[in-house]
């Protein structure tokens, strides 16, 4: 999708993986992603994937997903042609963006896929837009915003739906604060590119 395309229809999206780095060998074992259209959850899609190898004690902790539940899972290949078709052109969000981009490409190189669409991180959105929260990780950005939530977190859906609420939350604060009503994707790429000293007289003076 073109990066002037509206910012409020987008696919949010996170994935649980068994490491930090593909470039190391990890793999997704989970994606979670729901599709905005026009600040609406319209589509959601959630699966699990089967790596090809047991993944540790930590990341069965941390993320709830056992080697068990991953036992029977399509493997990543199955899950990533699916996903590869649900997400066709749409731009992207995701929080901490940079991990999720890193996977999404090494997982569609597997398959022979590239990503059509553009990336933006609603951490590094947060960051200028929310300054005076606690910190910006997307479960301290929940409680800052009120966004209801059923406390599930390291999930890959439960993680996309507070993300894509985390998102619409920034839309809603430039419209309120600066009367952007309509900002393109790509006003938002450039936001998490200014300097936190540099934004309100950017925004200002675009508004």
């Amino acid at each position: 999708m073109n990066p002037s395309s509206p910012a409020n229809t987008v696919i949010v999206l996170d994935f649980e993986t068994t490491g930090l780095s593909p470039n190391q060998g990890d793999r997704a074992i989970e994606i979670g992603a729901v599709l905005l259209e026009n600040g609406q959850a319209t589509q959601r899609f959630q699966e699990l994937m089967n790596p090809g190898f047991r993944v540790n004690s930590f990341i069965e902790n941390y993320t709830g997903i056992s080697n068990t539940m991953l036992r029977d899972a399509p493997p990543c290949e199955e899950v990533m042609e699916r996903f590869y078709q649900f997400v066709g052109s749409h731009n992207l969000v995701a929080h901490n963006a940079s991990f999720d981009q890193r996977f999404l490409e090494a997982e569609f190189a597997q398959i022979g896929r590239r990503l059509q669409g553009q990336f933006a991180c609603s951490m590094l959105l947060s960051r200028r837009i929310f300054p005076d929260a606690p910190n910006h990780k997307l479960g301290s950005l929940v409680a800052y915003n009120n966004i209801d939530n059923d406390g599930v977190f390291h999930r890959a859906l439960a993680d996309s739906e507070m993300t894509a609420k985390l998102w619409n939350c920034l839309l809603e604060q430039l419209a309120n604060q600066y009367h952007l009503d309509q900002p393109s994707f790509s006003l938002m790429q450039q936001i998490s590119n200014k300097s936190k000293a540099n934004v309100a007289s950017f925004l200002r003076k675009i508004a």
